[in-house]
């Protein structure tokens, strides 16, 4: 089965989980996903064979200034994502971690028929330890048991631990070693400048090799990421 993005990073009905440190652009490029998996259009250098129905939760902005990006977003896009993209305008509040707030996201997901749901970030959806294993792995199936009744892809954009190693991917999220029973797919993003607005990602696959790391660009105007040269061959 074709995944809903190529080369096999998001699998039909898989969890990707998406990292990196504070402030890089998780958001915008997870938004810019969402707009691209909704339009059904390949902008970031990535194959996206059809348009999906995509529900965002997201907690980290209000909603009129989160929507207000989306616009900015669309502006170079156009209307093509219009009928696909859905915003859960009440997600915030709710825990996935809870009865009431795992119904009320299985609720959200049955009203938009959403194939793919964005959670930005995973850690304003419960109230775990991350540092403790079997609270995580708790928190693991409230995913699990959205992915199972949805039938939807998840996209999990979650922080990584403080000290990392160049090498690290997976192992980098808080909490990895019960995300490791659940993801599908792992992208980890850096920033190699902090004197540029780009992102390098770099991936690992539970089922399938990686593609080598890709270097993204910023546009401040657009608020687009886009692929810069060829993908990045590992060293």
């Amino acid at each position: 089965m074709p995944s809903l993005i190529e080369p096999g990073l998001l699998p039909a009905q898989g969890i990707l989980f998406l990292g990196g440190e504070p402030k890089l652009g998780k958001s915008l490029l997870v938004a810019n996903l969402a707009l691209s998996l909704a339009a059904g259009v390949d902008r970031l250098g990535f194959q996206i064979p059809s348009a999906r129905r995509v529900l965002i939760c997201q907690f980290e902005l209000p909603v009129p200034q989160f929507v207000s990006r989306l616009i900015g977003m669309r502006r170079s896009l156009g209307p093509a994502a219009d009928e696909h993209l859905f915003v859960d305008t009440n997600s915030a509040g709710h825990l996935l971690s809870t009865p009431q707030g795992l119904n009320h996201f299985l609720a959200a997901a049955k009203a938009a028929a959403a194939e793919v749901i964005v959670l930005d970030p995973l850690y304003s959806t419960h109230d775990q330890d991350e540092n403790d294993t079997r609270a995580m792995a708790a928190l693991c199936q409230c995913l699990l048991r959205l992915r199972e009744v949805t039938r939807a892809a998840l996209i999990v954009v979650h922080h990584v631990r403080k000290s990392i190693n160049r090498h690290e991917i997976g192992s980098a999220f808080r909490g990895s070693s019960a995300l490791h029973a659940v993801g599908d797919s792992y992208v980890l993003a850096t920033r190699p400048s902090p004197q540029l607005p780009t992102l390098e990602l770099r991936f690992q696959f539970r089922y399938a090799p990686p593609p080598p790391p890709r270097m993204l660009e910023l546009n401040p105007q657009t608020l687009w990421f886009s692929s810069v040269g060829e993908p990045i061959q590992p060293k």
